[in-house]
């Protein structure tokens, strides 16, 4: 199968690139910078330049190939109303573009927009008083598509995908409490955190590709929750810093703009996906995970716009 994947250089993207080629299956990869397109093409794979807000290029990737994995997204903290309409709008293209074609569409999502302090499941919607509303849209329309004739479904990613040169939270939980001293959790630190393995996450993606059904959510959830209190425990023990609590109205000033990230109790199960597919995690949990790969220096960081 040739697939159409968006985000091919990123952290999840290009993990999933390796997964797919494994598997037999041939890569057009979406690349909106020079450099990322002369990555893609060190690995011998197809490119297609392009960008997100340009939804006619988003339609001609998605119409020359046989699926689309769409992880692309514009990590824009100052604006995510505008990033999550630029989303809804690629997802739209592609879709249009694979109407009528039972051909596979997989989008991506986040568990932490589903309703906190319960364990989310694939049946639930987004939580539409939470604050993860700019996924929201990108969410229906990618399961409104399986009524035009799409196999259109949707992959949910955890808080934390972690692994060796994770550039996501993990790390920059890593790089505060390196620069403050401390390493702190909220409260109580008994908000829970999901997580998986970044090929874990990759391997699940090339599931859904291969035999998803087309109106379904899918967790890549490999934790169903880890209690922040233990994650920043572990980081401090890495970083030989004391581990302490700092109150909610002092978590702003500690974490920036993490703060809200890190005070979210999002747990997630993953008992539908494993049933409907088989996927099983193998990787290794964030605990275990941080203790080699998180301790090691400053890490270096990508544009938060890709």
């Amino acid at each position: 199968m040739k697939v159409f994947v968006t985000g091919a250089t990123g952290w999840v993207g290009s993990a999933i690139i390796t997964e797919l080629l494994d598997a037999g299956h041939e890569v057009l990869g979406l690349a909106r910078r020079v450099e990322g397109a002369e990555t893609l093409a060190r690995r011998g794979i197809a490119v297609h330049r392009g960008e997100l807000s340009d939804t006619e290029s988003m339609a001609a990737g998605a119409r020359s190939c046989d699926g689309v994995i769409h992880t692309a997204f514009i990590h824009d903290f100052k604006d995510f109303h505008a990033a999550g309409e630029t989303d809804r709008a690629a997802i739209a293209a592609m879709g249009e573009a694979l109407a009528g074609t039972g051909k596979p569409l997989i989008t991506t999502s986040g568990s932490a927009l589903l309703k906190h302090g319960v364990i989310g499941t694939e049946d639930d919607g987004p939580d539409r008083g939470g604050p993860a509303q700019h996924r929201t849209a990108s969410e229906e329309l990618t399961l409104a598509l399986a009524a035009r004739g799409v196999r259109s479904s949707l992959v949910r990613l955890p808080p934390s995908v972690h692994g060796e040169g994770d550039y996501g939270f993990a790390p920059r939980l890593v790089d505060i409490a390196r620069a403050n001293g401390v390493s702190a959790y909220i409260g109580a630190g008994e908000n829970r955190w999901p997580a998986v393995h970044r090929f874990d996450a990759a391997r699940l993606y090339r599931l859904v590709l291969e035999h998803g059904l087309a109106g379904k959510r899918y967790h890549a959830i490999a934790e169903q929750g880890i209690a922040t209190r233990e994650i920043a425990a572990t980081i401090g023990k890495g970083l030989h810093l004391p581990v302490v609590s700092i109150s909610a109205a002092e978590a702003p000033e500690h974490f920036g703009f993490l703060a809200r990230f890190f005070a979210a109790d999002c747990p997630a199960s993953n008992t539908q996906t494993q049933r409907q597919l088989g996927w099983t995690p193998t990787g290794p949990g964030l605990i275990e995970d941080l203790e080699p790969h998180y301790f090691r220096g400053q890490a270096v960081r990508p544009p938060l716009a890709r």
